[in-house]
């Protein structure tokens, strides 16, 4: 055997050929090996998973501890320059011979196909990934010591692959040095010189370096990583050292393990280590035959490993994947060449995928209960493995999902027990309670509450420790829901958490209820449950429920607000028993309310759901006071309450008065008052107001109560004592209780004051008055009415003595002598002194108020009065007027004041006028004053006729009484007396001067300006016109009201420059003198004129001239005559029609090129209309809105524009325009309007190559496209004809629908491909099309050129092209592409036009058909190809299309072809007898075609079954059996069983029998084999003969004959078999053998066909050793088959011991 340095010359000289020529090849091999080594991994740092794994794979000895060192170091012990140098210790056996040569090739790993011995390698390039951090890697092992090198050898032209001799550095003692180790180095040493850019990384990658990594590996028990520098503090890597171990379980039933891993990790070199445990699963699983890949075609099983640690995918070894999942995954899987991740599309790792979720479920629940010990609480920790958030990766989410779908069928949710036993239900049978209620329960249970039967309420309870919010999550991705809403009706009623808790848990529960009531229990039936306890009449504990208290009116429950007055409102319920149903909760509860920290809400809820109200003792009062009507007992009860709880302080006196207000009172009658009551008297035993009204009460009827004598008693309240007529007294101070002269005056007439008064009364009554007005209380109308009109008070009236009403009552002064002399015919009444004594000067106040007079101005109006009396049943004479004259002259000249008696007569109509009569106000004494308005007004003059001259003499006295005199601007008066319009005469020009100055003194003008507004009176230069119809011309602006005749201008000279003055009267008058009036009568006249169409060219002129006129003035154009010249049509376009302005253009040169092409709406300046003079006019046109340049009248082209039918009329000229208009809208932003768009889109405007087309038909062929296609590729627009410029305007036609961009003419040119016929042009566009990923629109019908030649062929549909046909099978069907194209455009063919990558099954079922109908025979390779294609595409759906479509299948036949024959008439040889006889009987073949010899691709099993699916039958279901009879003379009787049925073959059937495929009952098992012993065997000398027949779908029978030797008849017990004659040889035996074994077996199991086979191979096992019952013992323990105690029983009997 060769020294190893002796080796690796040899492979120098020999592989390498140094020494010899190099091979050109070499230098393309050492590119290759350059590639494949950077680009395999995508980081720099993938190596040092490869020299991980590489020592994964290594043998290691028995007595070592496998390990793996890194050590990396600034020595430059390779003197090569390096910065740094790592080194790679292994303890492994070492390399050999074999290994060295791996290592000098590619892909020629000595570990290939060996993954059942354990290697997780399988590249072959592992260790080329070194070459990413050094440029010469060494290896010293078992002798070997070389190096490789990147640079490509001098003499071989090749790198990476050649090893060279190491002689010198690095030297074994540096290495030791480094090592460190007392021992010697170990086996195997990597030196690795970094390269200087590759020391960060490396170092970064070796600090970071995890304990995971040895979680999969099975041989690696220690790995290190540290650095060596000969001063220590320049390390910068983290030291570290992993080792690890395993507490192993075996789960032999589902073939898993299970065991915990600790991982220990020393960092720097510390002492003490981390250690890190891991649960681990790992689980085999048969390999599918559908998830076979060839590289793993050695492996029959899947090892799927879990570990519940950090996540992520392994392959022995982390990957780069980041699955989001709480556990690692690692398995066999098939990794990308990087090692980065696996390769999720591939079947095989799909196949590890699909097993996933069952592992994962085995290692679950195996986790969740394997403890039984362990407590509750550490079991939702261990639901944080479940794969809660989604990956990152599809096929994950997939795994996720199996995983989730499979846990809900699973018991693994823990639920809350109070037993200890733990029990465990599937998520959805498990109900979550709220927080705050499983507070509720922890509480109830610790105070002894029994909640045993917590889950007996139709759901499982989740347990506590996991009903928690941070497991929301986990739970949620499970499935667990919170209970029903119901469940917590259940679970209180079910309990006793009202009664039988503490009061802190009882409110705990209420809370829990409020908080929750409107969102889930207020429909539930907790509604229905006592839920409120409270105090009954009886003193009692009693519970209430929500429908009680809702539906029937339970009664109201109430609590005390205040803590110290609970037990007072307690005792003072008693004293009113409850009335109306008031309780109240027990004290307990209230007090434990009291405390509670949550109070505010909990009597928030209480009180709108159970209507639980916290009283204070006021508020109690007051629900009290409305509840006490009919009881008078408790009214006067309730008085006692309201006294002694003020008394208390537990009432503000505001509180007393505002109940005592409203509560009941017991009137004189003995009955409960609850109405309304405006005030309360004193009984009427010793009061004021019984002597004043003798007992008639006037207050009764006006809500007084008359109090009851009950409240005059003492009484008891409460054990409190009430003294006699305290109640009274308290009733007096807060309900009012009053008497005269105290009390209010009803509002009713006393009666007693309709009669004279004692002195006595009459002075009560007086300080009754006294105090009312003392009190300023306003006395009612009635009871005021009925003092100051009845006849009470003493007068005296000339002398006489009598009683009068105080309102027509004196008491006179000193001063009224005089006044009695000079008034005749009246006489005054006099109050009595002499009766009443001067006491009665003490009320002269009160006097006054009910209606005295006193004063000599009263004495004066009762003159006037009485005098106006007179006047209304009478006229005064006219003797009577001067008398009332001269009377206030005498007044007058007395020096008194006649106003209070003017004041009297002034209103009377006693004045006789030009009226009537009518009272002195308003009337006038006439002169020539009045002349001019009495023109215009009915003005009531005093008749002077009737009075005389002798009524100018009082001219004093009339104007003091309201007379006018003079007329002294009297202009109100003229106003309120102006005559009726068909009486006013005014067209003088004085009379309307007048009406002017009174317009200008009146406040108030409507009234006159009505009169005046409709009469014709004003004179105007169209004759005379109402105020509203005539306009007052102004020099600046008139010239408007001059452009139509249609305007009445106010006759200036007639009325004079005086009119001039009065213009804010005539515009009262609705005369028009303001520019803003007159313009909006001259818009609607020009509105009129227009809408006649009757604005002529003067018109026009004109008011354009006025228009230039105004424009240098402040009179402006209001906005409304604005609108309306600009939103009139008065202008008329040569189209015939009137447009506004700013809907007409005035032509001019802008518009010369669109006229032609469009109509637009030009201004008629024709002679027959305006003219060319309205030119002159275009800076008013303008400023009208008109049009005039042509960029701003491009919003007309759209509506004008007029395209030719026939597009060759159009001028480049014409098209220029229209991309000019298009220009112009885009530079303002505006899109194109769709009027336009809809005349352009589809017209044929735009010449082309392909002639004139519609835009969004056309191209524009610029630089962009040149690079692809030639001008007359496509539909290109036109240069030539239209000039290079047209290119400038390439945004204009991209907006008409012009495809200008490259990128977006696919469809264009796709369209215009059925134009060509040149394959060269074709091409070219089909690689632009290519290029630019077009793809055909749906429903757009595609085809595909096929070239005859270069200028001819055939465009053909989609499904007739197929992009290869590999097996050339389709060439008279389809047309396959790539024998055209080349395979640039095969891609574009299969992505852009959906062309098939190759025939479809359909295909393939067509070709069949074809082959079915031309009767010839197919070739074997066809045949071999169509079924390899049916199996590799096998799947239901093409079970169900070839089932359908195929009528014949392939049958064995000559060489020269195969044969296609009926389906029906073609059989599966599941039995080879049956084969062999029909093939020698029959011509016609019958049995299907397979390959000989067999091919991989195709499986005879898998063949067979497709052809079963699709109708073949099994060859031994199809014949029909007949037997030939046996004649007795032909018969031997024997007795075989001492043979062959006896005690072996009967033990061996019955443990059969017995065994898990049948598991029969022993009684029917005994009855089986009695029928064995039953047989008569007789022996024959001739076998039996056996005809089969076949029947085919043409109605022939097929026939075949056999000889059987044994024969079994059921029916008449008897057993027919051929002598045996075991000398004839192997052959003989075996077919009697086989023979006998398939006749016991039937006819045992004669009505079990599935079960007949095993049973017949297992007896002819047996009948081959003779039925040895040892033998029979060894073959039953082999087949795991047992004898049961019954059993042997049942042979004892049959085989009784001789």
């Amino acid at each position: 055997m060769a020294t190893p340095r002796e080796h690796i010359e040899e492979i120098r000289t020999k592989k390498f050929k140094i020494g010899e020529e190099p091979d050109p090849k070499n230098e393309d091999l050492h590119h290759a090996v350059n590639y494949l080594s950077a680009e395999l991994y995508a980081k720099d740092v993938h190596f040092l998973m490869e020299l991980i794994q590489n020592a994964e794979d290594n043998d290691y000895p028995e007595e070592v501890q496998p390990s793996l060192e890194f050590v990396i170091t600034s020595k430059d012990i390779t003197a090569t320059g390096a910065p740094a140098t790592l080194l790679v210790f292994n303890n492994e056996r070492g390399f050999s011979s074999k290994n060295i040569e791996s290592i000098c090739s590619i892909g020629r790993s000595t570990k290939k196909g060996n993954r059942k011995q354990g290697y997780i390698g399988e590249k072959g390039i592992g260790f080329k990934s070194v070459f990413l951090i050094t440029a010469r890697p060494y290896i010293f092992s078992n002798g070997y010591q070389i190096r490789f090198s990147e640079e490509p050898c001098p003499q071989c032209k090749v790198g990476y692959i050649v090893p060279e001799w190491v002689d010198d550095n690095p030297t074994l003692s540096a290495l030791n040095q480094i090592y460190g180790s007392d021992g010697s180095l170990p086996t195997t040493t990597f030196v690795l010189p970094l390269k200087p850019d590759k020391v960060g990384p490396v170092k970064r990658q070796l600090s970071s370096v995890h304990p995971e990594l040895l979680l999969f590996l099975s041989k690696i028990r220690r790995l290190s990583v540290k650095e060596d520098n000969e001063d220590p503090k320049l390390n910068t890597i983290s030291a570290i050292s992993i080792s690890s171990e395993k507490n192993f379980e075996r789960r032999k039933n589902i073939d898993a393990d299970s065991y915990l891993l600790h991982l220990s990790a020393d960092e720097n070199g510390g002492d003490s280590g981390k250690e890190c445990s891991y649960h681990m699963w790992r689980q085999r699983f048969p390999v599918k035959y559908e998830n076979r890949v060839e590289k793993r075609n050695e492996v029959e099983e899947w090892r799927l490993n879990r570990g519940m640690g950090s996540p992520g995918v392994y392959a022995f070894l982390p990957t780069e994947m980041v699955t989001n999942l709480p556990f690692i995954i690692q398995a066999d899987f098939l990794l990308a060449s990087s090692r980065e991740a696996i390769l999720l599309g591939n079947i095989w790792n799909q196949g590890i995928l699909d097993c996933l979720p069952s592992a994962f479920i085995s290692a679950f629940t195996s986790l969740i209960k394997s403890t039984e010990d362990a407590p509750m609480s550490s079991l939702p920790r261990m639901f944080e493995f479940l794969p809660i958030n989604s990956s990152p990766y599809d096929e994950l989410n997939d795994v996720r999902e199996n995983i989730r779908r499979k846990l809900l069928s699973e018991n693994i949710i823990p639920c809350e027990s109070y037993v200890r036993q733990k029990f465990f239900q599937k998520p959805s049978e498990v109900g979550r309670l709220m927080p705050s209620f499983w507070n509720i329960l922890n509480k109830a249970r610790e105070e002894g509450v029994g909640l045993h039967n917590l889950s007996s309420h139709g759901t499982f309870i989740l347990s506590s420790s996991f009903d928690r919010e941070k497991y929301n999550h986990i739970l949620d991705f499970l499935g667990v829901k919170p209970v029903e809403d119901e469940w917590y009706a259940k679970c209180i009623r079910g309990s006793n958490l009202v009664l039988g808790a503490s009061e802190e848990v009882y409110l705990d529960l209420l809370l829990f209820l409020a908080d929750n009531w409107r969102s889930k229990f207020q429909k539930t039936s907790i509604r229905n449950i006592p839920l409120l306890k409270y105090v009954n009449n009886g003193g009692d504990l009693s519970v209430c429920s929500v429908s009680q208290i809702s539906d029937y009116n339970a009664g109201k429950f109430l609590m005390s607000r205040e803590p110290s007055h609970i037990m007072w409102l307690f005792h003072c319920q008693k004293e009113f028993r409850c009335a109306g149903g008031l309780y109240f909760l027990p004290a307990s509860t209230q007090e434990a309310i009291q405390k509670f920290s949550r109070r505010q809400v909990l009597l928030e809820w209480l009180s709108k759901e159970l209507q639980v109200e916290a009283v204070t003792v006021h508020r109690y009062a007051t629900l009290l006071s409305s509840l006490l009507r009919g009881d008078r007992k408790l009214a006067v009860t309730f008085v006692h309450f309201l006294y002694h709880s003020r008394s208390k302080d537990c009432l503000s006196e505001q509180e007393v008065k505002q109940l005592c207000r409203d509560m009941p009172l017991v009137d004189n009658y003995g009955q409960v008052n609850t109405s309304r009551r405006r005030g309360v008297i004193v009984p009427a035993n010793g009061s004021n107001w019984v002597n004043l009204m003798i007992r008639s009460d006037p207050w009764r009827h006006e809500g007084f109560i008359e109090l009851g004598e009950d409240y005059m008693f003492s009484g008891i309240f409460a054990g409190v004592f009430t003294p006699q007529e305290l109640l009274l007294s308290f009733l007096v101070n807060h309900v009012g209780a009053s008497d005269v002269p105290c009390i209010n005056p009803p509002n009713s007439a006393i009666p007693t004051l309709s009669a004279p008064l004692s002195r006595e009364n009459a002075f009560l009554l007086l300080d009754w008055i006294s105090n009312l007005r003392r009190n300023k209380i306003h006395m009612p109308s009635s009871f005021l009415k009925s003092i100051k009109e009845g006849s009470w008070l003493r007068i005296s009236l000339s002398g006489c003595r009598g009683y009068r009403p105080p309102s027509q009552s004196f008491m006179p002064t000193s001063s009224w002598a005089d006044l009695q002399n000079e008034s005749v015919l009246v006489d005054i009444p006099i109050i009595d002194r002499s009766f009443y004594g001067e006491k009665i000067n003490e009320y002269k106040e009160e006097l006054g108020a009910i209606g005295v007079m006193f004063e000599y101005g009263e004495a004066c109006q009762f003159i006037g009065k009485n005098l106006m009396s007179l006047a209304a049943s009478s006229n005064l004479t006219r003797g009577n007027v001067l008398s009332i004259l001269k009377f206030i002259r005498f007044l007058r000249r007395k020096y008194v004041s006649p106003k209070e008696f003017m004041m009297s007569i002034r209103e009377g109509n006693w004045l006789k006028t030009t009226h009537g009569f009518r009272s002195p106000v308003g009337s006038v004494l006439s002169n020539e004053e009045w002349t001019t308005a009495a023109q215009i007004s009915n003005i009531p003059f005093i008749d002077q006729n009737y009075y005389g001259e002798d009524i100018l003499c009082f001219k004093t006295e009339l104007r003091m009484l309201g007379v006018i005199i003079e007329f002294n601007q009297n202009y109100q008066l003229v106003a309120d007396c102006l005559k009726s319009s068909p009486y006013i005469n005014a067209t003088k020009a004085e009379s309307v001067l007048f009406v002017l100055e009174c317009l200008y003194h009146l406040r108030s003008s409507d009234r006159f300006v009505k009169a005046f507004k409709d009469q014709k009176f004003l004179k105007t230069n169209m004759g005379y016109r109402s105020p509203v119809q005539t306009y007052l011309f102004h020099p600046e602006w008139g010239c408007l009201l001059r452009v139509f005749d249609s305007f009445a201008i106010l006759d200036e000279s007639f009325y004079g420059s005086e009119i001039l003055l009065r213009k804010d009267q005539l515009k009262q008058l609705g005369v028009i003198v303001e520019f803003e009036e007159a313009t909006k009568a001259f818009a609607n006249v020009f509105k009129q004129q227009a809408s006649l169409s009757s604005l002529r060219k003067e018109h026009i002129l004109s008011f354009l001239a006025c228009y230039r006129m105004l424009k240098g003035t402040s009179f402006k154009f209001p906005e409304h005559l604005k609108s309306c010249i600009h939103e009139v049509r008065w202008l008329r376009t040569r189209l015939g029609d009137y447009r506004i302005p700013r809907e007409c253009i005035l032509f001019g040169p802008d518009w010369e090129s669109i006229a032609p092409i469009s109509l637009l709406p030009f201004i008629d300046d024709t002679d027959n209309y305006y003219g060319k003079g309205i030119n002159e006019y275009k800076k008013e046109l303008k400023s009208l809105g008109v049009v005039l340049a042509f960029k701003d009248g491009c919003r007309f082209v759209a509506d004008g524009l007029w395209l030719p039918s026939d597009p060759c009329s159009l001028t480049p000229a014409n098209v220029y325009s229209l991309l000019k208009y298009i220009r112009c809208l885009q530079e303002k932003m505006v899109p194109l309007p769709e009027t336009f768009v809809k005349k352009i889109v589809d017209k044929k405007w735009l010449k082309t190559n392909a002639g004139h087309r519609s835009p969004n038909k056309c191209l524009l062929f610029d630089s962009s496209f040149s690079s692809f296609l030639e001008q007359d590729d496509g539909p290109f627009i036109d240069a030539k004809f239209y000039g290079s410029k047209i290119v400038s305007f390439s945004k204009e036609l991209s907006a008409t629908g012009v495809t200008t961009n490259i990128q977006n003419g696919c469809h264009l040119l796709a369209s215009h491909l059925d134009f060509h016929s040149n394959f060269t042009t074709i091409c070219r566009i089909y690689s632009y099309l290519r290029e630019f990923k077009w793809v055909p629109d749906r429903g757009e019908a595609a085809k595909v050129w096929i070239p005859n030649g270069s200028d001819d062929g055939e465009w053909v549909t989609l499904e007739e092209c197929v992009l290869r046909d590999k097996d050339g099978l389709f060439d008279m069907q389809l047309n396959v592409l790539e024998k055209h194209y080349d395979a640039k455009l095969l891609g574009f063919f299969s992505t852009a036009l959906g062309v098939k990558a190759q025939p479809s099954l359909e295909d393939y079922c067509k070709l069949w058909k074809v082959w079915e109908s031309s009767e010839e025979k197919v070739s074997h390779e066809k045949c071999c190809a169509f079924w390899q294609y049916i199996i590799k595409h096998w799947s239901w759906r093409t079970e169900k299309i070839i089932a359908e479509n195929i009528s014949k299948l392939p049958v064995c036949s000559s060489s020269d072809g195969i044969l296609l024959v009926d389906k029906h008439d073609v059989f599966i040889a599941d039995d080879l007898k049956l084969k062999h006889l029909f093939d020698q009987s029959s011509s016609p073949p019958l049995f299907v075609w397979y390959p000989q010899p067999s091919l991989p691709s195709l499986p005879l099993v898998k063949l067979l079954e497709i052809y079963s699916r699709i109708g073949a039958r099994n060859i031994s279901e199809a014949v029909q059996k007949e037997e030939t009879s046996i004649t007795e003379s032909e018969l031997k009787q024997v007795n075989l069983k001492e043979h062959l049925i006896g005690k072996g073959l009967l033990a061996l059937v019955l443990g059969f029998l017995g065994g898990p495929s049948l598991n029969m009952e022993s009684e029917k098992r005994h009855e089986a084999l009695r029928c064995l012993l039953d047989l008569n065997v007789l022996e024959k000398t001739e076998p039996t003969t056996i005809f089969y027949t076949l029947s085919l779908s043409s109605g022939e029978i097929l026939k075949a004959e056999a000889r059987s030797m044994i024969r079994w008849e059921r029916g008449s017990k008897k057993l027919f078999a051929q002598k045996i004659d075991r000398s004839s040889g192997h052959k003989s035996i075996i077919e009697y053998a086989t023979y006998f074994s398939e006749a016991i077996s039937e006819g045992l199991l004669w009505d079990n066909e599935d079960q007949m086979h095993q049973l017949a191979e297992l007896i002819k096992l047996g009948f081959l050793v003779e039925f040895n019952e040892e033998a029979i013992e060894f073959l039953m323990k082999t087949k795991n088959l047992q004898l049961f105690l019954e059993d042997d029983r049942f042979l004892s009997s049959a085989f009784p011991p001789s």
